[in-house]
């Protein structure tokens, strides 16, 4: 049991590592400090090796808890009482944990509420354009978290976050707001504009 114990903490802290740069930006964000939101984008190149690790994990101790048991002596006993940590619907419940991590880059832009803009009429003379390229993002949460706080900015027209180039592109009607503004909202989220 010792050894099941063990391999199921190394698949639920694996399963935490490998989205960890993902749930840092969604816890940031209900704690209200999205300057943290960047702070483990780090661990982003280990994802795979700790997913791999993860899996592997999760294999064992299904292997572990499903294997026929050696019996020494037969005999009519019943088999020990079993606590709920050491049973097979615990085991299910670590996996489906560990699955719902391993997924979250994939489905935590859910949780960035859509900030909706009002149409707004501009000139075409007063439409820029600017682009920032940005360190730090790792899935779309990030891309989300970005175009969440950018959104909030009144003179916004569109604001398209790309994790994959590295990028945000951002159309704003200059006679509203201004490209420091802009730039005050990105670093609030946490992420580093680079030149």
């Amino acid at each position: 049991m010792n050894k099941e114990k063990k391999l199921i903490g190394t698949t639920i802290i694996t399963a935490i590592a490998a989205s960890l740069c993902c749930i840092s930006p969604f816890l940031a964000l209900i704690v209200g400090t999205t300057g943290i939101a960047s702070t483990f984008s780090w661990i982003e190149p280990f994802r795979p090796f700790l997913i791999a690790l993860t899996i592997l994990a999760l294999l064992l101790a299904w292997y572990q808890k499903i294997k026929p048991q050696k019996q020494e002596i037969d005999c009519d006993c019943k088999e020990e009482n079993q606590t709920f940590l050491n049973s097979k619907k615990f085991l299910l419940y670590v996996t489906l944990f560990a699955g719902l991590m391993l997924a979250f880059p994939y489905y935590s832009q859910i949780f960035y509420s859509k900030t909706s803009q009002d149409k707004i009429h501009v000139k075409e003379s007063n439409i820029s354009e600017i682009e920032y390229n940005i360190k730090g993002m790792t899935c779309i949460g990030c891309e989300a978290h970005i175009e969440n706080e950018v959104n909030k900015l009144d003179g916004i027209i569109v604001v398209k976050a790309n994790h994959e180039k590295g990028n945000t592109i951002i159309k704003y009607d200059k006679t509203k707001i201004a490209n420091n503004d802009i730039e005050n909202a990105v670093k609030k989220t946490g992420y580093k504009i680079i030149d």
